[in-house]
């Protein structure tokens, strides 16, 4: 823990544990205040962990999620409030503890003087320099001048944003370039399948975010808050405003745990885990290694979710697990999808298909998940099938792997960058954005239908990249993404289907079918996807290599 005292009666800290709580109460605090919003993280436990663990310690547990710089006025009531009619003294908590600080500094506007909010706060580590307009505002932020100004502005430190600025620096070194993410780790997300199945550790696929900046970018180290692309201005977390001539928006997806009633509460444990998780991808394998008879549900949400493909893998590579156990026909196997397919280009399915049959799967389609009892070991899903009234059924499980229901980050749907499903807007050929010329995007967040994944990202940036220098150099669009996208489906240890395919299903294959044929299980497809993809991802998308990632020349197109 890292506990910052700012007065007698509250301190901040960055995310805490169940495990911290103990210690908390010992230290003499009486109530936690939770700042950070469920899902923010990939590795964060959720409130109710926290307000389970608090409790048994004697402790009161207020939830007053702030999205990462969105501090609203009702935000700062709250937060005001509960420190007057809550016990204290009170630890206050969020990602860093920065918001829990802000919120702080402008519950006290007004009633004492600004430079002992900036002096207490300095002095527990946290500068409110940033908030000081706000503060002497009344929570109005003007942007006719913002506190930097660059070239280029990119948000969201995940594939897309680190690629494409290495793909910008490399053609424009002079360029002055800003990347705004708040996360101190970077992860390989295509990598938890493998920690799940046993193959990758977790450390395998993360790195520090400092490590993997491009050198010459600026990193802001902040949320992002909301645009104002009138003002062509970002506003960060503590109101800060930074200016830009061009913008890329890439922050990735938010994982909705919360859409799913008591999921969050039993998330590693009782059965219950998930891939898409970096704490829970060792739970996953650690499952798979105990379980020798019962019944295994893999359940797959509404779309869109990134890599359609990874709740099957999850499947396969478990199954495959106890076939080589020798438990495999003691355990009954569920896929419970909410869509009606099993995947959706059907060039891959027959191979898919055999795989289900050999691991004796039950395939139940429109079955969406939506409420778990951990304890109980029941989970519940909504029958939608088509011709049919809905119902709801409950199912017990002795091992549960579920892929959350998953959106645009909160800051991006209520944005004017957003279409009317909340995703942000843009041509589906250039990337750019449709209202907004000095605006691109690339990644899971953006409206082009095509799969979300790395893979998708690693050929996207280098078309951003080129359109964005056109563009600086007074010409058109030059480049055109073909929404190429893949998936590798490890359908057993050591083999392979190498999903590979563009705008409306079309097969794009990297390679020639006499060396991988991608609609069949290969052991070659297995050795790109254990041994070379990493070291792609790391040494060379990361760093602007554009490797099998090079442009396709803009031809005449419609949306």
């Amino acid at each position: 823990m890292d506990i910052k005292h700012i007065t007698d009666g509250l301190s901040v800290s960055p995310q805490i544990s169940a495990d911290d709580i103990p210690a908390i109460a010992g230290a003499g605090f009486r109530t936690i205040i939770c700042n950070r919003p469920d899902g923010e993280g990939a590795d964060q436990p959720t409130h109710e962990e926290i307000a389970a663990a608090a409790s048994a310690s004697g402790l009161e547990m207020h939830y007053l999620p702030v999205v990462p710089g969105v501090v609203s006025d009702e935000d700062v009531s709250g937060f005001g409030d509960a420190l007057r009619d809550m016990p204290g003294p009170v630890l206050a908590y969020c990602r860093t503890g920065t918001r829990s600080a802000t919120l702080w500094s402008l519950s006290e506007a007004g009633k004492r003087p600004m430079a002992s909010i900036l002096a207490a706060t300095k002095a527990a580590g946290y500068d409110m320099n940033g908030v000081v307009r706000r503060i002497a505002n009344g929570g109005r932020t003007p942007t006719d001048q913002g506190d930097a100004s660059f070239d280029l502005v990119i948000v969201g430190a995940g594939a897309g944003g680190i690629a494409v600025a290495a793909s910008i620096r490399a053609r424009m070194p002079s360029l002055e370039v800003a990347i705004i993410d708040p996360a101190d780790v970077h992860y390989y997300q295509p990598g938890w399948t493998m920690v799940g199945g046993g193959i990758f550790s977790a450390s395998d696929t993360a790195r520090t975010m400092g490590s993997l900046i491009p050198r010459g970018v600026h990193w802001i180290k902040s949320a992002v808050a909301a645009f104002e692309p009138q003002n062509n201005a970002v506003i960060l977390d503590g109101c800060r405003v930074v200016k830009y001539n061009r913008l890329i928006v890439c922050p990735g997806l938010k994982l909705d745990w919360e859409k799913v009633e008591g999921l969050s509460e039993t998330l590693g444990r009782n059965g219950v885990t998930s891939n898409y998780r970096y704490d829970l991808a060792p739970y996953t394998w650690e499952l798979v290694q105990g379980l020798k008879a019962g019944r295994a549900i893999f359940t797959q949400p509404p779309m869109p979710i990134k890599c359609a493909g990874a709740p099957q893998k999850a499947l396969y590579l478990s199954a495959d697990a106890w076939r080589r156990n020798g438990v495999l026909g003691a355990i009954e196997i569920r896929f419970n999808n909410a869509g009606g397919v099993l995947f959706g280009v059907k060039d891959y399915v027959p191979a898919l298909e055999s795989y289900m049959d050999r691991y004796g799967v039950t395939r139940n389609f429109f079955h969406n998940l939506v409420a778990v009892d951990g304890p109980a070991r029941k989970a519940t899903f909504e029958v939608r099938e088509p011709d049919a009234e809905p119902r709801l059924i409950e199912t017990e499980f002795d091992m549960l792997h579920v892929c959350p229901p998953q959106t645009a980050p909160d800051f991006i749907r209520v944005s004017p960058l957003a279409d009317s499903a909340g995703w942000i807007d843009v041509d589906q050929a250039t990337l750019r954005h449709r209202t907004h010329d000095n605006i691109w995007s690339l990644g899971d967040v953006m409206n082009a239908p095509n799969a979300k994944t790395a893979a998708a990202a690693r050929k996207q940036a280098p078309v951003v990249a080129e359109n964005i220098v056109a563009d600086i150099s007074g010409h058109s669009p030059v480049a055109q993404y073909d929404g190429y996208g893949s998936c590798p489906l490890t359908v057993e240890r050591g083999k392979i289907v190498l999903a590979e395919f563009g705008y409306g299903g079309t097969l794009l294959p990297s390679f020639p079918k006499a060396l991988i044929d991608g609609t069949r299980p290969s052991r070659l497809a297995w050795l790109l996807k254990e041994r070379i993809l990493p070291p792609i991802y790391w040494k060379a998308m990361l760093r602007g290599r554009e490797w099998l990632a090079r442009p396709e020349k803009l031809t005449a197109h419609s949306d």
